[in-house]
C-alpha cells in the first residue's frame, strides 16, 4: 500500500468542498483506491489535506490515471489543481498496526491445513464434487496462496499465478448454483474449525466476510452473463474493512 498526500490551500471552501463530495464517488469506484479522507486545518482553514491509500504507486498513476474514474474525477477538482502546494507518495516506515488476518490465521501453513482439508471434503461431496472433477493436485496450495494475499500476507499468488483476473477467469462458464456455492462456504467453515483457525468473534466474521463476498462473486462470474475480468488488484481484506470492489 502507497499514501498518497496532496495538500491544498484554498480560499473557496464551500465550492471546493463540494466539488470533492462529487469527485469522490469515482475516486471510491476506482478499485485501485483503498480508502480517502479529506481533513482541512482547525488553525488554518484555507489548508486542507486529502489523504489517499493506493494499491500501489503504479496503480496509481498507471491504472487509475488512464481510467474513466480518473477523467470523472479530474473533472470535478480540475478547478482547483492550481491550489495544490504538495502532491507525493508516501511509504510507511514505523506504524502501530494490528496484525493482519493473514498473520492471525497462523499464516501460510495454517492456510494450506486450510484448503487441503477443504479439497478433501469437496472431493468427497455430492454437490459440489463434480465441479472440481480432474482438479489439479496444486490446487489446494494455489487457493492457500490466494487467501493469504487477500488476507494480508505476501503477494505470492499475484507473481506467480496471474493475480486477479487469472483467479476469476477459472469460474467463467461453471455454472455455479447458489446451492452450490452454500455447500462450498458450510465446508470451508467447517474444515476451518477441523484445522484450528482461530474461533474469535473478530476473526470469524472478517473471515466469514470475505468467503461469502468471494463465493458471490464466483457465482456471477460463473453465469451466462459474465463477461472476461479485467485487470484487477487483488483484493485486500482487513479487520471490518468496506469491500475492496463494487462488483
Amino acid at each position: 500500500m502507497i499514501v498518497e498526500y496532496i495538500r491544498y490551500r484554498v480560499p473557496d471552501a464551500d465550492g471546493f468542498e463540494a466539488a470533492y463530495q462529487r469527485a469522490v464517488v469515482p475516486l471510491g469506484r476506482s478499485p485501485q483506491c483503498l480508502n480517502y479522507e479529506l481533513s482541512r486545518a482547525v488553525d488554518e482553514p484555507e489548508c486542507y489535506i486529502l489523504r489517499i491509500e493506493w494499491t500501489s504507486a503504479e496503480d496509481h498513476l498507471e491504472g487509475f490515471r488512464k481510467s474513466d474514474h480518473f477523467a470523472e474525477f479530474f473533472a470535478e477538482i480540475k478547478p482547483y489543481v492550481s491550489n495544490i502546494e504538495e502532491m507525493r507518495h508516501y511509504e510507511q516506515v514505523i506504524t502501530k498496526t494490528e496484525p493482519t488476518l493473514y498473520e492471525w490465521a497462523g499464516g501460510a501453513a495454517a492456510l494450506e491445513r486450510l484448503t487441503e482439508v477443504f479439497y478433501a471434503k469437496v472431493e468427497k461431496d455430492d454437490l459440489v464434487g463434480p465441479l472440481f472433477a480432474g482438479m489439479d493436485p496444486g490446487h489446494p496450495r494455489y487457493v492457500a496462496m490466494w487467501l493469504g494475499e487477500v488476507f494480508g500476507g505476501p503477494d505470492t499468488y499475484s507473481r506467480e499465478r496471474g493475480g486477479h483476473s487469472h483467479m476469476v477467469s477459472k469460474h467463467l462458464g461453471k455454472g455455479v448454483t447458489e446451492p452450490q456455492r452454500r455447500r462450498w462456504v458450510n465446508l470451508l467453515m467447517d474444515a476451518a474449525d477441523e484445522v484450528g483457525l482461530p474461533r474469535d468473534a473478530e476473526f470469524r466474521a472478517a473471515f466469514a466476510g470475505y468467503i461469502e463476498w468471494g463465493t458471490r462473486l464466483a457465482l456471477y462470474f460463473s453465469g451466462p452473463k459474465a463477461q472476461a475480468p479485467r485487470p484487477e488488484p487483488v483484493p485486500r481484506w482487513d479487520w471490518g474493512s468496506r469491500p475492496p470492489y463494487r462488483p
